[in-house]
């Protein structure tokens, strides 16, 4: 507990980020940054858009403690551009196969922010042996939808379209597409018994 706090509280810091690397998974080119050693290690999920930079204000301070790993989804950052349709589960698939190409074989701690929350809870379905705990900063849920057009049905419309738009535009890939679309949207799949600590 002490370590996902301290995580959280090194959010008010920023640092310098080491060179990227890239590796290739699947079809695509995925820009990672691995650092630090411990009996932990930590996979650093972004929020929907978000380069893997968007961890730079505690990314050396959790390399300090652990094994930590941040990477830019497919269409972010600068990773693969693509113009295709990925769902949470998609990214999930990738993360996946990133830490089988990294040769991280001991279940990691998940760390994921807003949208990188969606990607974690079906991570964490579908590879229960890879994951020992979950640490969601403020995550996307699958209820947003339905919350933000309660609040003002007009208003949520036009955001959620112009969400989508700007996702598509400029090469990104169309994270938003799953989790925007569907009215309502279904439930994630159960999860194994794990820590999970939610900060919002």
């Amino acid at each position: 507990m002490k370590f996902f706090l301290f995580a959280y509280a090194a959010l008010c810091f920023s640092l310098s980020a080491a060179p990227s690397q890239f590796i290739k998974v699947n079809d695509f080119e995925l820009e990672y940054e691995i650092a630090g050693s411990g009996k932990h290690t930590v996979l650093l999920e972004a929020g929907g858009g978000s380069p893997m930079t968007d961890w730079d204000p505690v990314f050396s301070q959790v390399a300090e403690h652990a094994t930590v790993i941040r990477y830019s989804r497919v269409g972010n950052g600068n990773s693969t551009q693509v113009k295709r349709h990925f769902t949470s589960r998609d990214y999930a698939d990738y993360a996946h196969e990133l830490l089988e190409k990294l040769n991280i074989t001991a279940p990691v701690i998940y760390v994921a922010h807003s949208y990188g929350g969606s990607v974690a809870r079906d991570f964490a379905a579908a590879y229960p042996g890879k994951i020992k705990a979950l640490l969601m900063l403020d995550p996307s849920s699958e209820h947003d939808v339905d919350i933000l057009r309660v609040i003002n049905l007009e208003q949520g419309n036009k955001e959620i379209a112009q969400i989508k738009l700007d996702d598509m535009k400029d090469g990104m890939s169309n994270s938003y597409l799953d989790f925007w679309s569907k009215r309502p949207l279904p439930d994630y799949p159960q999860i194994k018994n794990m820590p999970v600590t939610v900060i919002a």
